[in-house]
């Protein structure tokens, strides 16, 4: 069944008034943003697979929205929930306590968020067989939102489409762009389609996972026996990859982040500068049929729902949408969403990308310095990888200094760019590129969709 869309309709400054006069956030049912437009939905993409979008119309005040591009943004994990965290901690037009973000991306593009794989954020399932297991199937299911998105959206079929991802969300993006290409050259779906951008993206996690150890000890925290060990445990990462045994190395990937934790005083993972806090005993817990990716959901999917962007979204945000299942909690299924890609989890995606530069499709890796899960070491491994025609002569080029303030001398990224291959280096970010480097994000998204 699919419902039908929502809109929101109350000026911004009607929320504070609102709690001026004593109405708590939850009581507040429409707030817009910046008198912007927004939809939500629902589709069903399979049979008991429901998934979710939320639609942001661009606010810039001097332009239509007709004259600036469609972003879609795609969270990691998997299931990790785009409509939560990568709206309200990101690029979103509010941040998770409803004050409008300075840097949102809403001011330079038109935002559509998708809670995938089903399962994520406010998406759901009816049956546990309805969960996606591999890429094959994120990929098909997106082809029927976006068909049914852009068929609904005719204003948006001549507007450029781009797709911008982060974490395994690069990943599922990499499937996804491919499919679309080949979806809009056979006229199944009507769209613009101009480019993907994946962010610290698990392309090639082995790529990754061997270059923690290096760029750990460069960076003082690990020593010689540190490094020996957690070079020892990613050999055997690697070996199983090779070998085909792709459960088996998200195992070993599990326990490579232990050895890591365990050297240097539970470094984070999403940022180095920064320390992990420790697993409490609820949420260590073998609570999971698998209990070996108990840890491993605690860090890279809880770590996503925050309890204060939990609360946000299971109180004021499912009051103001209205359409969301009453047996459906925001975020509520999420775990099944990574237990279920397991097996899917380790496999390279490098040929896929090989396959969208031969498209002559745009194509943008960026990464945050300070990000270890998918350090930037391990994306450039992956990228001198790449079969693409084009690289001897990306790989010769000198990249160039970018400056998010033009009035600053600071350095805030560099970026190298080669017909339709651009990598741009984030200084002082981690794993969530926007989250730490809001001025520079914007600023890239910007160059990425041809507005500097």
């Amino acid at each position: 069944m699919e419902l039908a869309p929502r809109s929101s309709a109350l000026p911004r400054w009607l929320l504070p008034l609102l709690l001026l006069l004593g109405l708590s956030a939850g009581a507040v049912i429409d707030w817009p943003t910046d008198e912007g437009k927004e939809e939500w939905d629902y589709v069903t993409v399979r049979k008991d697979a429901h998934m979710f979008w939320w639609l942001y119309y661009a606010t810039n005040p001097c332009k239509n929205f007709s004259e600036l591009p469609l972003v879609m943004w795609l969270q990691g994990g998997p299931g990790g929930s785009s409509t939560g965290f990568g709206n309200f901690e990101e690029i979103g037009p509010l941040d998770r306590d409803l004050k409008p973000r300075r840097t949102t991306w809403l001011q330079a593009a038109s935002l559509l968020f998708v809670d995938n794989p089903v399962g994520s954020g406010f998406s759901y399932v009816n049956k546990s067989n309805a969960y996606a297991r591999n890429l094959a199937t994120v990929a098909s299911d997106m082809m029927v939102l976006l068909k049914s998105f852009f068929d609904c959206h005719k204003e948006f079929q001549t507007v450029p489409f781009y797709i911008f991802s982060e974490s395994y969300g690069g990943k599922m993006a990499a499937g996804i762009a491919l499919e679309l290409y080949k979806a809009v050259q056979q006229g199944t779906i009507k769209c613009t389609f101009s480019g993907v951008a994946l962010g610290d993206s698990w392309i090639s996690p082995v790529d990754s996972v061997v270059s923690w150890g290096p760029y750990l000890y460069s960076m003082s925290l690990l020593e010689d026996e540190g490094l020996a060990e957690v070079s020892k445990i990613a050999e055997q990462v690697l070996a199983a990859v090779d070998q085909g045994l792709y459960t088996e190395a998200t195992q070993l990937w599990g326990k490579a982040e232990m050895v890591i934790e365990q050297n240097t005083d539970g470094v984070n993972f999403y940022n180095i500068l920064t320390k992990s806090a420790p697993l409490s005993a609820m949420e260590s817990s073998l609570e999971f049929t698998q209990s070996h990716l108990a840890p491993l959901c605690q860090r890279h999917v809880r770590h996503l729902q925050p309890d204060a962007l939990s609360q946000l979204m299971n109180g004021p945000i499912r009051k103001k949408l209205k359409i969301i299942p009453e047996d459906c909690s925001w975020g509520g299924q999420a775990t099944n969403v990574f237990v279920n890609m397991e097996g899917d989890f380790m496999k390279p995606v490098i040929s896929i990308v090989d396959e969208l530069l031969e498209t002559g499709l745009n194509v943008t890796v960026y990464n945050g310095q300070l990000d270890l899960i998918v350090d930037t070491m391990g994306q450039e491994a992956w990228v001198r990888k790449l079969k693409w025609p084009e690289l001897p002569k990306f790989n010769q080029l000198k990249w160039k200094a970018l400056y998010s303030d033009p009035e600053s001398s600071e350095t805030s990224a560099f970026v190298k760019s080669h017909k339709n291959l651009a990598f741009y280096w984030i200084l002082r970010a981690g794993h969530m590129v926007p989250s730490d480097q809001g001025d520079m994000a914007l600023k890239m998204m910007r160059m990425v969709t041809q507005q500097e």
